[in-house]
């Protein structure tokens, strides 16, 4: 495995706190990502917005302009992750879809390409750039357009069910599914758009707890216990 793109999931990376995030948290996912990046995979990183802005459920804000504002909200994720990142000894760079000034520099394909070559941890902020698409779509997207080998979605649950483990104790864990068996029985592993860019275009994504120990590492190296959503 080369390249990865981990989704980092803002409910998971709350921590004990359940808000904001929790720096601790990060600092563990951080060092996680750096024993990865030492030994020569490249690593790209997608963070929800959720955590900054709920706007969806507000009825008197027009739809586009709440998306716009979730879109912000991932580039301040991703600028404060991408920090902690650096006080690990890693080096960042932040790619959006639009111009942020000097906040991040614009994505294109090449220019996430040359900073994987030297050893950088490529964050991608503000999603698509467009209204109606979520994060997960924006995962799927910019996976597919670095060709990496596989998204990983670090989750507050450990992997994708037949039912809500929180809400029903004999929902029974998936080692293995299908995105065509996702989609058919609308497991929720990505939102619908997610999951059919990925079917199309054969992206593989595994699922697990990001708050288990050493569990992103485990994912790429070790004893992976989460769910292989197969192509």
């Amino acid at each position: 495995m080369k390249r990865i793109m981990l989704k980092l999931s803002g409910e998971a990376l709350a921590g004990e706190k359940k808000t904001g995030f929790d720096e601790e948290t990060v600092r563990g996912v951080a060092l996680q990502v750096k024993q990865l990046v030492d030994d020569g995979i490249e690593v790209g990183i997608v963070i929800g917005g959720g955590n900054f802005w709920r706007g969806r459920s507000s009825e008197n804000i027009d739809r586009t302009k709440a998306d716009q504002i979730g879109m912000l909200a991932t580039v301040m994720n991703c600028i404060y992750v991408s920090e902690i990142f650096r006080s690990v000894g890693m080096m960042t760079n932040i790619l959006t879809p639009f111009e942020c000034g000097s906040f991040t520099k614009l994505f294109s394909k090449d220019r996430a390409n040359k900073y994987f070559a030297h050893g950088q941890v490529v964050f991608f902020a503000g999603g698509t750039g467009h209204p109606y698409f979520s994060t997960d779509t924006g995962v799927v997207l910019r996976a597919v357009e670095v060709e990496a080998d596989v998204i990983l979605l670090a989750k507050a649950v450990d992997g994708v069910y037949d039912d809500d483990p929180r809400k029903n104790p004999d929902a029974r864990k998936y080692a293995e599914v299908t995105i065509g068996e996702v989609i058919e029985k609308n497991l929720q592993v990505v939102d619908m758009t997610a999951s059919i860019l990925a079917r199309d275009n054969r992206m593989p994504m595994w699922v697990f707890g990001l708050n288990e120990k050493d569990s992103i590492v485990n994912a790429v190296k070790g004893s992976f216990s989460g769910t292989k959503v197969l192509v």
